[in-house]
């Protein structure tokens, strides 16, 4: 799978969802083209999917977010007879790159996560109508929804049957939603992961795999009912007009490097290391909610939000071989705030807050990507507010010192703002500098009292705001080193560190779905009984069970 994966897509583009508009209600039909895989080699039957399935799924929700704000209740169905989704295609799988299956499942479950916050956060909710064979991925899907109806026709059920069937997981998010969401007893959940035909009827309630099973004759008008329930619910406005999200100012080129609007990668392919440089605004603020709505997807909050997301995603899945990333921004940090404050001086406002929810959602895909994060501070940097979220993001942040000879830029700072302090938490459902000082909580306090203010190398460096600060005698020896250090190091052993050592702390349903998704779905992946010539993945549909090596490992 070498070609270049786009992330970027619009309606008129889909292939695999059709959705139509009711008013508070969206009806949103999955109803994949078996042809249109992303990749040659493999059919899309029974509405299984393959990450171009995904990408498209991510974008609805995207654009329901923002492009509807009428819209109080999505009900996710089928768009096809007798089958909700068998889902992720196992041909795409069985000859996937081991890479490639890890970050599909990553990005899945990120999807998942978006929609299923949008009740929560937005007052946008989901509700699963479940009819036909609702199976692996397919039931992932239907768990992240607010509410899941089953259809008792005597055919139509839900499963996790990657167990038995393919000797994988259920993307360990399927594993950890029915435990820690919906709380499935423990033996009924073995039960349930163990068999290959699944649950159906009134067992499946009663099991709480799903939260409602209806008689065919009813399920129809049951659905309405459910979905007006859950609008009446809902705070979204319903008289607000959306924001279109038109495409994209970005150009990909020759040399793989990528320039945005406010967003530039450059890449070292030599050292491995990609460079991610920011630019803030350089424009006034918006200055009011009513202007902010006016510029719309060009306000610079949520077009540097959308391509800071798409440039991150490309970094994950087309360039495999850059082990490091390093965040530099360039623009005056006065600025920043200043558009920020619009966001949160705004919060009651529907586009404003649904700008602040994209940050938080991008600034958790900066987190739980598997590169090493070095954020450089220099002369002319805007590390404020948002950015500053990038340097606490980092596995390490280098601060240079003081003027630097034969560099006219102002000096390096570093600006914290209210959004430092709450607006973004990790996944962890901590902040950033709550993780940051585990041990010492009253250096958070002695953080705030310095929002506003723009911290110098020393001042920063003295709250525990940056690992290391150095002046230009040493600033270009000492960067140089730690960069080529790290690229030194053993990928695999990289990728288990930091996401061991990102989130500190308690743990959560999202900490635990990507953390054992980082280990255990990337063993599992390469073992032989998943993918070996004889395991299960490869001999999927050949009428041969997976010849196990059976020790316990």
């Amino acid at each position: 799978m070498t070609k270049m994966i786009d992330f970027q897509t619009d309606p008129s583009k889909y292939r695999h969802w059709k959705i139509t508009y009711d008013g508070e209600v969206a009806n949103l039909f999955m109803d994949v083209s078996e042809t249109g895989g992303l990749f040659e080699g493999y059919e899309l039957k029974l509405n299984s999917y393959d990450l171009g399935v995904d990408i498209e799924l991510a974008d609805v929700v995207q654009r329901m977010r923002f492009e509807h704000p009428e819209v109080k209740t999505v009900v996710l169905q089928s768009g096809k007879d007798r089958v909700f989704c068998a889902g992720a295609n196992i041909r795409m799988l069985g000859g996937a790159a081991h890479a490639h299956k890890v970050n599909f499942c990553k990005f899945t479950n990120e999807t998942r996560n978006t929609f299923e916050a949008a009740g929560a956060e937005s007052g946008q909710f989901y509700i699963c109508a479940v009819k036909g064979a609702c199976a692996g991925g397919g039931y992932e899907l239907a768990l992240a929804c607010d509410y899941i109806i089953l259809t008792d026709d005597g055919s139509s059920s839900v499963a996790l049957p990657e167990v038995p069937l393919l000797a994988v997981l259920p993307g360990t998010g399927g594993l950890t939603r029915v435990t820690d969401k919906r709380k499935v007893r423990r033996d009924l959940a073995d039960v349930f992961c163990s068999i290959e035909e699944g649950i159906k009827g009134k067992r499946a309630a009663d099991w709480n795999l799903v939260d409602e099973v209806v008689p065919n004759t009813k399920f129809a008008e049951v659905v309405a009912r459910r979905a007006k329930e859950f609008a009446a619910k809902s705070s979204r406005p319903s008289d607000a007009k959306g924001v279109q999200l038109t495409a994209l100012d970005r150009r990909i080129n020759d040399d793989g490097s990528l320039t945005y609007s406010t967003v530039e990668v450059t890449i070292d392919r030599d050292k491995r290391v990609a460079t991610l440089t920011i630019h803030g605004p350089k424009d006034a603020a918006p200055a009011s909610a009513d202007a902010l709505h006016a510029e719309g997807a060009q306000t610079w909050t949520l077009r540097c939000a959308r391509e800071l997301d798409d440039a991150i995603l490309h970094l994950r899945l087309n360039e495999l071989e850059v082990g490091m990333l390093v965040i530099r921004t360039q623009g005056d940090p006065a600025l920043v705030a200043a558009h920020e404050a619009v966001l949160t001086a705004n919060d009651d406002n529907w586009f404003a807050k649904e700008i602040l929810l994209y940050w938080k959602r991008v600034l958790k895909r900066v987190d739980l990507t598997s590169r090493s994060i070095f954020a450089f501070i220099e002369p002319g940097s805007c590390f404020a507010g948002m950015l500053a979220e990038l340097t606490f993001a980092a596995d390490r942040s280098y601060m240079a010192d003081g003027e630097f000879d034969g560099d006219n830029r102002p000096v390096a700072t570093l600006t914290l703002t209210e959004t430092n302090f709450g607006a973004f938490p990790m996944s962890n459902g901590l902040t950033r500098l709550q993780t940051r000082f585990l041990a010492e909580p009253q250096k958070v306090d002695d953080a705030k009292t310095h929002i506003g203010k723009s911290l110098e190398a020393e001042e920063a460096n003295d709250l525990g705001l940056v690992t290391f600060a150095f002046d230009d005698v040493d600033w270009d020896d000492e960067v140089r080193i730690a960069t080529e250090e790290r690229a030194s190091f053993s990928p695999d052993a990289l990728t288990a560190m930091e996401a061991n050592l990102r989130f500190a702390g308690p743990e959560t349903m999202e900490t635990r779905i990507f953390g054992r998704l980082t280990a255990w779905q990337n063993w599992v992946f390469q073992r032989p009984n998943a993918v070996g010539e004889h395991g299960a993945l490869k001999r999927y549909g050949s009428g041969k069970r997976g010849d196990y090596d059976m020790k316990r490992v």
